[in-house]
């Protein structure tokens, strides 16, 4: 690491020069504290004495050092710093790569070459996916399922997570993983979003070497890897980073500034060291641990001061995000802030996406809605494709939506049991057919009306019951079909390849729209209302049949009808032959996907060729139609 690079918010890589590295000689620590009086190192080694282990301070640099003969691997330590008000502190080393679990706040000792991988194919093939099915599960790892052997806590290591995790994310179709916070954190019902160690993996599940482990699992079954990442805001304990050296280190001296709503801190984006500290956590764990992204939380509070847009614009914050780089970068924004995802040489923020929680508050609303009443609501479902070629936008429904009394996204649908199946099939058939990548946190997939409790696993048992059984089959079936047609995935952010085909039929409540890429076209249908539609007619294009290929309708889904409706052909509209209709019966509440088969042109007398008399007729029943 260049040290000057550190110091002007330019560094990458500080993980390779603070905190505890082996050498030849025993272990050397490092750490920066430029405010500190003296700083001793404590630790297993020493019997927690540091009085022989004080480190040496370069006055200029403001960085504190020593190596310790007798410190090994696996050995706990802190740092004993001696402030400036005479107050003498232990704390967490800021660069620890390992802790104690919770609630011990000791550093560990780790070799991070312990590890070897074996996913070179994967690393020189991903990509950011821009026309790749991007399907994330969402996962809080000590929730998924629980451990009955640890009789404590309930927590499966790293590894033994993956080995029961794979193989679900694959049978479900999904493409990536995305886990809650990582980092280690203190409170388990923070779900880490409040952190204490920016480059340790929490010791919940297991070590390094585990975590490690675990995301090559996942590699070589061509599944990717995302982390969340906090970089707004961090705990206020005194043992981690707040004053960490006696004063204001990491956070802002003011303390309006200083703190957030959630009562942590808030980094002070505008000390070059406090931005190499978060940009190098974020490097640390693509690079060393091999994610494939990092979901932003929280992008709101860094873009304004306190996420207040009336505070002004915090261009420290801006700064900082314009020099994050990654694999796979995205935000998770809820403010209408131009070129969150353009790159940051066209004056955007460089995301590579961005959260639409736009779509899904006005989705989910809309589905709350008496379907009588969704007419006057109409445009709430289709207003998403006014703006969605603002930005590259990801569909989520994440865990903040079943949480905190919000309900879970099957009670979210109106009506009563059976009504909720049926319109969750809908929506998530709109979801998934709807431009732009897909989010899903665990447990939605099964029909969950609990809402989620970080010491409680998913509801699994909810899968003996018929109801669950189908609605987990469809949305199996329905992530397998968007993974594998490139009309849903590919061009995803061309506005060429989507339009509306009807999107003005209000009374009705239906929508139809059309997904293509190349010569593959699909044509959705939605209807909202709680009314049958027989015949329902809509014009196209080209003379083409259309084949079913998805409708929770179906009988394996809970639907009422048995297997694939017949297909449907275009028909002519009057004399205009050249104009196509279809058709079609829309069962209420539901949604239908069709794959469009072009068909020639048949060989019929163009309007020129028509004789006067013919069209004399045909223009007075148009002129009686008018009429009545």
């Amino acid at each position: 690491m260049n040290l000057h690079e550190f110091y002007i918010g330019k560094a990458f890589d500080a993980y390779e020069y603070f905190g505890a590295h082996l050498t030849k000689n025993g272990v050397l620590f490092r750490v920066y504290a430029p405010n500190a009086e003296k700083i001793e190192v404590i630790g297993e080694f020493n019997g927690w004495d540091g009085t022989e282990d004080e480190m040496i301070q370069d006055a200029q640099s403001g960085v504190f050092e020593c190596v310790q003969k007798d410190a090994k691997p696996g050995m706990m330590y802190k740092y004993r710093i001696y402030q400036p008000d005479g107050i003498v502190m232990d704390r967490f080393d800021p660069y620890s790569f390992g802790s104690q679990v919770r609630p011990d706040t000791a550093s560990v000792i780790v070799d991070l070459e312990d590890y070897h991988f074996s996913d070179e194919a994967w690393m020189k093939k991903r990509s950011k996916n821009y026309d790749l099915p991007v399907n994330i599960y969402e996962v809080h790892a000590g929730s998924w399922r629980k451990n009955e052997a640890d009789e404590e806590n309930g927590w499966y290591h790293y590894q033994e997570l993956g080995k029961q995790l794979i193989p679900y994310v694959k049978e479900m179709g999904y493409t990536h993983v995305e886990f809650l916070p990582l980092t280690e954190h203190p409170a388990d019902c923070s779900w880490g979003y409040q952190a204490s160690g920016y480059f340790c993996p929490t010791s919940r599940y297991g070590t390094a070497r585990e975590l490690m482990e675990m995301v090559d699992l996942f590699h070589k079954e061509g599944i990717g890897v995302i982390m969340d990442f906090v970089p707004v805001h961090f705990i206020a304990d005194t043992y981690a980073l707040n004053k960490f050296d006696g004063t204001a280190l990491y956070e802002y001296a003011d303390d309006d500034k200083g703190y957030s709503e959630w009562g942590t801190c808030n980094f002070n984006y505008y000390r070059g060291e406090v931005r190499s500290f978060l940009q190098s956590s974020a490097n640390f764990w693509m690079e060393k641990f091999h994610f494939d992204g990092i979901r932003m939380d929280a992008i709101s509070n860094a873009i304004y001061w306190q996420g207040d847009s009336s505070k002004g614009i915090n261009e420290g914050a801006l700064d900082f995000i314009k020099c994050m780089n990654s694999v796979m970068l995205i935000a998770e924004d809820s403010t209408n802030f131009p070129k969150v995802t353009a790159p940051v040489e066209y004056d955007g923020l460089g995301f590579d996406y961005k959260w639409d929680m736009g779509w899904m508050n006005d989705t989910l609303d809309y589905f709350r809605i008496h379907p009588y009443d969704r007419k006057f609501h109409y445009h709430k479902l289709s207003f998403s494709m006014m703006y969605f070629y603002n930005e590259h936008y990801l569909l989520p429904f994440s865990h903040d939506e079943v949480v905190h009394g919000k309900a879970t996204i099957l009670q979210k649908m109106w009506g009563e049991y059976d009504l909720k199946f049926q319109q969750a099939k809908t929506l998530y058939t709109y979801m998934y057919t709807h431009p732009g990548k897909k989010l899903n946190f665990m447990g939605n997939e099964i029909g969950q009306f609990r809402e989620w409790d970080e010491e409680k696993e998913c509801d699994w048992m909810l899968l003996d019951y018929p109801k669950h059984q189908d609605f987990h089959r469809f949305m199996k079936d329905l992530n397998h079909l968007y993974i594998s047609e490139p009309a849903f995935f590919n061009g995803d952010y061309n506005s060429a390849n989507f339009r509306w085909i009807e999107v003005e039929a209000v009374e009705e409540r239906v929508y139809i729209y059309e997904r293509m890429c190349g010569e593959d076209h699909f044509i959705v249908v939605l209807n909202m209302s709680d009314a049958q539609y027989n015949d329902f007619e809509f014009g196209y294009d080209h003379y083409a049949v259309l084949h079913e290929v998805l409708s929770g309708e179906r009988k394996e889904y809970g639907g009422y009808f048995e297997g694939l409706k017949e297909d449907i052909v275009a028909e002519t509209t009057g004399y205009k032959w050249w104009k196509r209709k279809f058709k079609i019966t829309i069962p209420a509440l539901a949604a239908i996907i069709y794959k469009v088969e072009f068909l020639p042109e048949p060989k019929e007398i163009p309007l020129p060729m028509l004789d006067e008399a013919s069209i004399d007729i045909d223009r007075k029943r148009l002129r009686a139609e008018h009429e009545n």
